[in-house]
């Protein structure tokens, strides 16, 4: 039974929200460190940071751009050398990669109406749904997003603020939540 098109539309919209909260997760592990812990690897065959935003750029703008129309592994990608930092590799100019390969993301999902989810794509050939080329790139995105949360919590140690539940919190927390939800069940019968 094919899926009915508000399903689908629901689902775009949720995957996206997934693909923003990975990024915004990234963006505020980044924002914690210097940049000499922007390029420092923790250890002798650990991605720094900088390698990370590098490839996961490379690998969002080679995946996004026209993905609806061509294979997702473009002839000019060079995944290789996103695993390399050079001279001309700055944190500025990695940044502006990291943001540009975002955009692609969310422009492309923005655009993604529900029967585009009948259509397939193709990734270094292979024929894939749409769900399939979007659920693979949402497991890379967090796998790669939380490589560089625990990256950066390695390297920032005592000085790392952090980007969820603090230990010993999840009480209060949960409590607090109840409590929310309460409130506005109680506003929305109110109303």
């Amino acid at each position: 039974m094919p899926a009915s098109d508000a399903f689908r539309a629901r689902w775009i919209e949720d995957t996206a929200e997934r693909f923003r909260a990975i990024k915004a997760q990234a963006d505020a592990a980044l924002a914690q460190v210097t940049d000499d812990e922007f390029f420092r690897s923790p250890a002798a065959q650990s991605n720094s940071l900088a390698v990370l935003v590098k490839h996961m750029a490379g690998n969002l703008r080679s995946r996004w751009t026209d993905w609806l129309t061509t294979d997702g592994e473009k002839p000019d990608r060079g995944r290789d050398a996103e695993f390399g930092i050079d001279a001309t590799d700055t944190r500025e100019s990695l940044m502006s990669a990291w943001e540009r390969g975002w955009r692609l993301v969310f422009d492309a999902l923005d655009a993604l109406a529900p029967a585009d989810l009948e259509r397939t794509v193709t990734v270094r050939g292979e024929a894939y749904t749409i769900e399939g080329a979007v659920s693979r790139q949402l497991a890379h995105a967090a796998s790669h997003g939380g490589q560089i949360v625990y990256v950066a919590k390695l390297l920032r140690d005592v000085g790392w603020r952090t980007l969820s539940i603090s230990r010993g919190e999840s009480d209060r927390f949960n409590r607090e939540m109840r409590e929310r939800q309460e409130r506005q069940r109680s506003g929305a019968q109110a109303s």
